[in-house]
């Protein structure tokens, strides 16, 4: 499930929820949406595990 790999992702950066949706999908409530049962399209999805796979890589992206 998408939101367990993103609170997983915000307790090992110490990444705030709002700037990892900044970040990722340009949504700062993004995160709040999906923990209030918000259902991502698979794109949105992909952009998001884009973005953490980049920012774990290295590129550490903002």
């Amino acid at each position: 499930m998408l939101i367990r790999t993103i609170e997983k992702f915000l307790r090992q950066t110490g990444m705030p929820a709002t700037k990892f949706g900044r970040l990722a999908t340009r949504d700062p409530r993004f995160v709040l949406d999906l923990r209030n049962g918000r259902e991502p399209r698979a794109s949105m999805e992909r952009r998001v595990e884009d973005f953490i796979a980049a920012y774990e890589g290295g590129a550490n992206v903002g």
